[in-house]
């Protein structure tokens, strides 16, 4: 509906304010859209001095500031007016001045002239935007998430993306950003954001329908300040089998679960772990788990018997006859006395003829029984896999024996895993010069300590022992524990060295000094004694 020319409303009176003070943000958008009211309405009321009074003189002054700012002045010329006070507040608007002028907060105040307008930004304080292009031409101190955040507040300005006059500051800077900071900066400034917004809540009386409002673009925020957890929530989903094996640690079987996608990183379940040493103890076994559980959930399934698989059986490397027969039966829950009647015939199972046990023949791996299960029919099952991988390693069928004994004293002596060529190369160079192994390993199993390795002064003369090689020469007269992969590997591929002798000075890390002479052998003794010394309790 137009209005009568002959009645002019009166201009609504507003309280005086104190010029002395720079207006806000939220001030200076307001008085400029009450002075574009102003302007409308003498247009309407007076069409023909419209014309004139829209012309920007040809020689008004160019506002201060670089030439680029210039120019984009020229494009957006502004005519100046008279000054109108803000509107006063009122309940109806009083959530917009008290809750929504978030670029007052964010930007401060806004300086005024003499006359009480807004004085011109300095350089580089806004985005100066080219009209009808989607490229800015100064840098802004604005970033990225104020304009996320900041944008569904700001329907209130008009006009579009090309930054014309009629937009207001505030939604003209979120429509023209770009930004170029720096990560360093942008954190620093996101961190302030958040601050700021959590503020603003509070002060602003919107702590619980303002959250609302803008949840998602908080939690993008907060997302972007805040490191992500490294740690899954609840049991996880699907099912996996995980295996702790004999001598995993807490460190291992950490390192082990994120491998297997069960837990999310090795801190968060390590670091659980060392908060409750030392009631944790670690059973060998297979166990059903979940992929992505957190890692209390894991570590309470690995503590409860009933996640533990029924019968499974875990064979560590070098695990004897004996222990393994053991472990079965704990598995499968066959009498042991079955397994060790079957294991009498090593006939029965293919194996060589000099073979009067199934000792080096029980491949050492994870196995998962069939309820029922025969004990025949379980200790084949270990027999074939052992015969599979004495294939894999290309040992002939006529070599398997003597290659099952060497490689099982590897697997006593050796260390680390680069070691094992090593220990063979040792063993391989003794017996082509027709010295005696001397391995200590052998003389323990002679023993019927399958435990342990260091021997006696009275234990390695007891020429009783056929499996002494102090007292007798070449190869024991059998395998004297299950070796894998690694040690079957390495007497087929032993290393190439002159080396005669070994030692494992450090028990703690496996550290071997190979030496090639007496002399080096024995520094190398004396370094080990002196490490036993230093450290009591290792044998």
């Amino acid at each position: 509906m137009s209005q009568n020319p002959q009645e002019k409303p009166e201009p609504p009176v507003f309280p005086a304010v104190n010029r002395q003070q720079p207006m806000t943000r939220r001030e200076a958008r307001q008085a400029r859209e009450a002075q574009e009211a102003a302007q409308a309405r003498d247009q309407e009321a007076a069409p023909q001095q419209a014309a004139p009074q829209a012309a920007a003189p040809q020689d008004a002054p160019q506002p201060s500031g670089d030439r680029t700012t210039r120019e984009a002045d020229a494009r957006h010329p502004q005519t100046p007016g008279p000054w109108t006070p803000p509107p006063a507040e009122t309940p109806a608007n009083r959530q917009t001045l008290a809750g929504l002028d978030f670029d007052s907060v964010v930007t401060g105040p806004v300086p005024v002239d003499a006359a009480g307008r807004p004085e011109p930004e300095p350089v580089g304080a806004a985005v100066r935007h080219e009209a009808g292009h989607g490229t800015a031409r100064e840098h802004s101190r604005f970033e990225d998430p104020a304009h996320a955040i900041f944008a569904p507040l700001a329907e209130d300005g008009a006009g579009g993306s090309g930054g014309g006059n009629g937009d207001s500051p505030l939604a003209w800077r979120q429509q023209n950003y770009v930004s170029h900071e720096q990560p360093k900066r942008k954190r620093r400034l996101l961190k302030r954001l958040v601050i700021t917004l959590v503020v603003i809540l509070v002060l602003g009386g919107l702590a619980a329908g303002g959250f609302m409002a803008f949840q998602p673009q908080v939690a993008a925020l907060v997302a972007k300040v805040v490191p992500q957890n490294n740690d899954y929530t609840g049991n996880g989903t699907g099912s996996v089998t995980f295996t702790i094996k004999s001598g995993d640690d807490g460190s291992s079987i950490a390192t082990n679960l994120q491998k297997a996608g069960v837990t999310k990183s090795y801190d968060a379940f390590y670091s659980l772990v060392l908060r409750q040493q030392p009631q944790i103890v670690w059973q060998p076994g297979v166990f059903k788990l979940a992929k992505q559980m957190s890692a209390k959930a894991a570590l309470t399934a690995l503590q409860d018997p009933a996640s533990r698989m029924q019968n499974t059986a875990v064979i560590p490397e070098g695990t004897a006859e004996k222990d393994a027969l053991q472990t079965v039966a704990d598995a499968t829950k066959i009498p042991l006395a079955q397994l060790q009647q079957a294991a009498a015939n090593p006939a029965d199972f293919g194996l060589p003829p000099q073979a009067k046990t199934l000792e080096g023949f029980l491949f050492p791996a994870t196995y998962t029984f069939a309820p029922g299960i025969s004990a025949h029919d379980a200790l084949k099952t270990m027999v074939d896999r052992s015969f599979q991988a004495l294939d894999q390693a290309g040992v002939p069928a006529a070599d398997r024996w003597n290659d099952v004994i060497l490689a099982s004293i590897v697997q006593r002596e050796a260390g680390l895993k680069d070691d094992y060529p090593k220990v063979a190369r040792v063993f391989l160079n003794r017996l082509a010069q027709g010295w005696d192994l001397q391995s200590d390993a052998t003389v323990a199993y002679g023993t019927g300590h399958t435990d342990r390795v260091a021997t006696t002064d009275a234990e390695r003369a007891d020429a009783s022992n056929p499996y002494n090689t102090y007292a007798h020469a070449g190869l024991p007269v059998g395998p004297i524990s299950n070796p894998g992969d690694l040690a079957l590997n390495a007497v087929t591929h032993p290393a190439d060295g002159p080396w005669m002798y070994f030692v494992t000075w450090n028990l703690k890390t496996g550290e071997t000094i190979f030496s090639t002479t007496q002399a080096e052998h024995e520094a190398a003794v004396a370094k080990w004694q002196q490490w036993m010394k230093d450290n009591p309790g290792y044998e």
